[in-house]
């Protein structure tokens, strides 16, 4: 169906690979209207409740194609940007838990899709950074943004102004990813994670998670109002009857969505 990108359901998880080996599955403008598109058709599957990108190969996204850039003119560079930066930030606001399986290199644009997923786990071999200064370009795809929510203002400048590449045991002790595992265990231990996020009420895990994103971004009295209001909102579902029966009744819940 997708060109540079392959997807199958397991179940209600979704699993997508970007599938350019050859070009360390960089972002070009093909690999993104995939995306564009794939992310659509998740948006729209209300049976999945998470959601993996990995990639194929030996890297995850090793950053934008630099070819299909060095060109660009202002108004070019432009679009391009706010085109890759609402495509993750689409990414970003999806409902489901979203993981980043990250294989290999994540750079530039691969540190950047990474971050627009909720958890980043990685394989030993994974490089992660933001080379973009020695390119003569800022990142482009909201990288400035999101790598000091994640890692803190000052560690995420040294890492951009410097464009270094670090290790995925580095990425862990800096708060970027959330675990690492050997190469091969990589895939089963996403697997293993969204399926602990999606046997759960997924009404439920969707407004947790619409709590933490928001309320990240408001005062603390705002996101508790927030909380409170999500937590009222879970008493009108047919979920939380059945959670709490399931409970009372000590039996597994089977959850509709409803």
């Amino acid at each position: 169906m997708y060109e540079t990108v392959r997807y199958e359901k397991e179940g209600n998880i979704g699993i997508a690979t970007i599938n350019r080996p050859k070009a360390l599955n960089a972002l070009n403008g093909a690999v993104v209207s995939d995306l564009e598109a794939l992310i659509s058709e998740v948006e729209k599957d209300t049976e999945l409740g998470a959601f993996i990108l990995t990639g194929e190969g030996r890297s995850f996204v090793a950053g934008a194609d630099i070819g299909e850039q060095q060109p660009m003119n202002l108004a070019e560079g432009r679009k391009w940007g706010q085109r890759g930066s609402a495509l993750f930030r689409r990414i970003e606001k999806l409902e489901i838990p979203t993981i980043a399986a990250v294989n290999g290199f994540a750079l530039g644009g691969g540190c950047e899709i990474a971050m627009s997923f909720d958890i980043i786990l990685a394989s030993e071999k994974a490089k992660f950074g933001q080379p973009e200064v020695g390119l003569g370009i800022t990142p482009g795809f909201s990288g400035t943004q999101r790598l000091p929510r994640r890692v803190g203002i000052a560690k995420a400048k040294e890492l951009i102004f410097s464009g270094k590449m670090i290790t995925a045991a580095e990425a862990k002790e800096i708060g970027l990813v959330n675990a690492v595992y050997p190469a091969e265990e990589l895939m089963n231990a996403a697997k293993e994670m969204a399926a602990s996020f999606a046997k759960n009420a997924p009404i439920a895990v969707k407004y947790c998670k619409a709590c933490i994103d928001r309320g990240m971004q408001i005062d603390i009295d705002d996101g508790i109002a927030l909380e409170n209001e999500m937590f009222a909102m879970c008493f009108a579902t047919e979920d939380q009857k059945e959670g709490m029966s399931a409970f009372l009744e000590k039996r597994p819940a089977v959850f509709k969505n409803q």
